[in-house]
C-alpha cells in the first residue's frame, strides 16, 4: 500500500496548532458553532491503515441473545420491527434511510454506516488507538449517531469521506448529518484537519438551531 501525501495543514505549520483541553466526562449540550470550534485540529494520514484493524461486528450489547451488532442496530432502527427467527435472522420489517429519504422492507438492502468512517477515523487519531478500543468504536452502540441504517447505495456513495468531500444527497437532512458528525467526533476525542474544519464551519454557520451534545466515549 502507497503511503498518501496527508492532505490539509502543511507539517511546519502544527506547531502553531492550539492546545485543547480534554473533553470533560459528560459535555453539556452545546451550539454546533461552538462544537466545531471545540475540535483538535491535526494532519491525517491513512499510513497503516486496514479495515479489519478495527473488529465488527461483535457479538453486540447481549451475546446471549444471537444477534450481532449490525443486528442490533438494524433492530433499533426499525420502522416497523422485523421477526427474528433463529441465529438473530431478521425477515420483514421497514426502515427509513435519511441519507436519501428512501423507505426500506428488506434487511439485506441496508448497510449500517459508521458515521465517521473507520478509515477517517484511523485517519483522525484511531491509528494509536489500542486494538480494544478501536473495536469498540467499530461497535458503538453508546450514541445513537455512532451507527447508521441507510441504503447501500447511499453508504457506499458515501465511502470514507468527510463532510469536504460528501453529504447525504437530501439537502434537508445536512444540518442534522453534520451535527452528528460533529458529535461522534468528540465523542471519541478524533481530530480534523483544515479542510474539514473550514467545511464544518460553512456548514455550522448556515445551521445555527442545531445543537450537539455528546457523552465521552470510556
Amino acid at each position: 500500500m502507497a503511503n498518501p501525501v496527508p492532505r490539509g495543514l502543511a507539517a511546519a505549520a502544527l506547531a502553531a496548532l492550539p492546545v485543547f483541553a480534554p473533553p470533560p466526562a459528560h459535555a453539556a449540550e452545546m451550539p454546533l458553532a461552538d462544537a466545531v470550534a471545540s475540535l483538535p485540529m491535526a494532519l491525517e494520514s491513512r499510513d497503516g491503515y486496514y479495515r479489519n484493524k478495527f473488529r465488527h461486528w461483535n457479538t453486540g450489547n447481549d451475546p446471549a441473545d444471537g444477534c450481532n451488532t449490525r443486528a442490533e442496530v438494524l433492530l433499533h432502527e426499525s420502522v416497523d420491527p422485523p421477526t427474528v427467527g433463529a441465529g438473530c435472522r431478521l425477515t420483514g420489517g421497514s426502515w427509513f434511510s435519511y441519507y436519501d429519504a428512501t423507505a426500506v422492507t428488506s434487511a439485506s438492502s441496508l448497510d449500517i454506516d459508521h458515521m465517521v468512517p473507520l478509515a477517517e477515523a484511523w485517519d483522525s487519531g484511531a491509528s494509536d488507538w489500542t486494538s480494544q478500543r478501536r473495536e469498540a468504536y467499530a461497535n458503538d452502540q453508546g450514541a445513537e449517531a455512532s451507527l447508521v441504517a441507510v441504503t447501500a447505495r447511499s453508504n457506499r456513495s458515501k465511502a470514507d469521506q468527510d463532510p469536504a468531500q460528501w453529504m447525504p444527497p437530501v439537502v434537508e437532512v445536512h444540518c442534522r448529518y453534520v451535527g452528528e458528525w460533529v458529535g461522534t467526533k468528540l465523542r471519541w476525542g478524533l481530530t480534523v484537519d483544515d479542510v474539514e474544519l473550514a467545511a464544518l464551519k460553512g456548514a455550522a454557520a448556515s445551521c445555527p438551531e442545531v445543537t450537539v451534545t455528546y457523552d465521552p466515549a470510556l
